[in-house]
């Protein structure tokens, strides 16, 4: 008999229909995170995918068939389709069939060795023409070279088979780092004096390196935890575990000082050890910090990259991605050549809209720890989000200009909508006591929001000593509201911010979704506010609609609200 208390439809194609009414839906909507991943959330029924890649991490991170089969047998409203579980063992068991370990223990990073456990799987991977070049046939596995470790495992992934990576790593250079009882105060941060690594962040860094250096088996992989909850914290946290030289990868040069300062507040260690490599400034350090955006600069469309020696420059032992869905497709190259090192990646989501996921997985490593976004919110770790979609018509004498245009035009001309920028007036005045962020994709509409509002404009045009200027002043209080484009999307910390205003996004991009959220999840005592604002009867109510795929995942609800003067 069916039970209807429960709230998911599992269906033979693997996907799994979550009907969010029933008293379980948000135990299974946990439950279901570690192997599964959202498609669609409209207002009563959300469709999961489970997906060779969901399930490879899920392995990853310890998980077994059986636990995945305990879960949807727990939570099923009908029984299981036949067969849907074994179609789970057999993708999750490819994971272990193929293992790279070091074929010399003395001279552990000379020569890897390709171990295959399955005579089938073996004369498959012999015949693979895209291999030839990179393995030898010894007869009992393929014996590779150290810099061809993460090419391996990437084209084998883009074959459906997944690497499990045991070899040892490299220790690197070592570093003396711990972390501090009390903040440090070196950086002229005002946060309170003691302060100590939260739970979830500690586990967070154990799953990725075990509970000290060298444990088998581990040594790489990805923490996704939300926006505001302190990746850098565990990033810091590793470091002190690792005790090696570390390079770490970010988004911008007000990222890289961020990561700075943090490091000089809450470590012990001392400026002459951290350097900065951007475009103003390309030192080298025990620690350093490094935008992506340097090292996929290139002085000829078809030229080499000339910073990639960066990635060469020390003994690494520790490489730390910071944002890791954005990783660049240059940067995957290079850091194929990087398997020795271990890697941490950050990151709220792994979604990336290219579709590369299994790039993540294959060369910085697995999602190995996740949390939910409201868990952590029901703990305080960050703040209570209202979200609130809020509909507006296009003027009048543009409704004819939208119908005539081409589909990409339609977008800008719904995401320029002029009466935004009276309804964000109009958000700005009934919000008297908060700390406001207005972000958007076009320039001009910033420009004209900025102008109405009398607020700072960050774009990016501006300086960074200007940018870093106009975030102190919002830190600080000075500044109650600043206007910045999607260079603002990123590793900016901005504390006290407590609502943000979307006027308009990169299309239908989730990713970009949970990082603007982000920018208000720091804790405080106040709940903060989320407006997105979108041009009724347009494509861009499409959008918007796969925008907040990834936030209603994690169990955050959507007001849509109509405006009207």
């Amino acid at each position: 008999m069916p039970s209807f208390d429960n709230p998911l439809i599992v269906q033979s194609d693997k996907t799994l229909l979550l009907d969010v009414h029933a008293p379980l839906a948000e135990d299974a909507r946990t439950a279901i995170a570690p192997f599964a991943e959202l498609e669609k959330s409209p207002e009563h029924i959300h469709t999961y995918k489970i997906t060779p890649l969901t399930l490879w991490n899920a392995s990853a991170a310890g998980l077994t068939p059986k636990d995945v089969e305990n879960v949807l047998r727990r939570f099923t409203r009908y029984d299981l389709p036949s067969g849907i579980v074994r179609g789970f063992t057999e993708t999750m068991e490819k994971f272990g069939k193929l293992k790279l370990v070091s074929i010399n223990e003395e001279k552990p990073q000379s020569t890897l060795f390709l171990q295959v456990s399955d005579k089938n799987i073996y004369a498959e991977i012999a015949n693979i023409k895209s291999l030839k070049k990179y393995l030898t046939d010894t007869g009992k596995g393929f014996s590779l070279r150290l810099e061809h470790r993460g090419t391996v495992k990437w084209e084998l992934i883009k074959l459906g088979w997944p690497v499990e990576d045991t070899a040892t790593l490299a220790d690197g250079e070592l570093l003396e780092i711990e972390l501090r009882d009390c903040a440090g105060g070196k950086a002229g941060f005002s946060a309170a004096p003691r302060w100590t690594v939260r739970d979830y962040q500690q586990n967070a860094v154990e799953a990725v390196f075990g509970k000290q250096k060298n444990t088998p088996g581990l040594g790489f992989g990805v923490a996704a935890l939300p926006c505001g909850s302190g990746k850098t914290i565990v990033g810091m946290a590793a470091m002190a575990l690792l005790k090696t030289n570390t390079l770490i990868l970010t988004t911008n040069v007000a990222a890289v000082h961020q990561w700075i300062d943090e490091l000089l507040d809450k470590t012990t260690l001392e400026r002459s050890q951290i350097a900065e490599y951007t475009g103003a400034k390309k030192a080298v350090a025990p620690v350093t910090i490094a935008t992506y955006q340097i090292l996929t600069w290139r002085p000829e469309k078809e030229g080499r990259f000339p910073h990639f020696d960066l990635f060469r420059a020390r003994p690494w032992g520790l490489v730390i991605y910071d944002e890791v869905h954005l990783l660049p497709a240059p940067v995957f190259r290079v850091t194929a050549e990087l398997q020795a090192v271990r890697r941490l990646g950050l990151t709220a989501t792994l979604i990336r809209e290219d579709g590369e996921e299994d790039s993540v997985f294959c060369l910085v490593g697995p999602k190995r720890y996740d949390v939910p976004w409201k868990e952590l919110e029901s703990k305080g770790w960050i703040a209570e989000a209202f979200c609130t979609e809020v509909r507006l018509s296009m003027p009048d004498d543009l409704k004819i200009a939208y119908a005539s245009a081409p589909q990409r035009e339609k977008y800008r001309i719904a995401s320029e909508n002029p009466d935004k920028a009276t309804l964000v007036l109009d958000l700005v005045a009934n919000h008297p006591d908060d700390h406001i962020i207005i972000i958007g994709q076009y320039l001009e509409q910033l420009q004209i929001i900025a102008e109405e509002l009398d607020a700072p404009l960050i774009t990016g045009k501006t300086t960074n000593k200007r940018r870093e200027e106009i975030y102190d002043d919002f830190r600080k209080g000075k500044e109650r509201v600043i206007v910045v484009s999607k260079v603002a999307n990123f590793a900016i910390d901005l504390p006290d911010a407590s609502m943000a205003v979307q006027v308009s996004g990169a299309f239908g991009s989730r990713q970009e979704e949970a990082q603007r959220l982000g920018r208000i999840l720091r804790p405080k005592k106040r709940s903060s506010f989320f407006y997105t604002l979108v041009s009724r009867y347009t494509v861009e109510e499409d959008f918007a609609s796969n925008r907040q795929k990834f936030l209603t995942e994690q169990g955050y609800k959507y007001i849509i609200k109509n405006w009207t003067d």
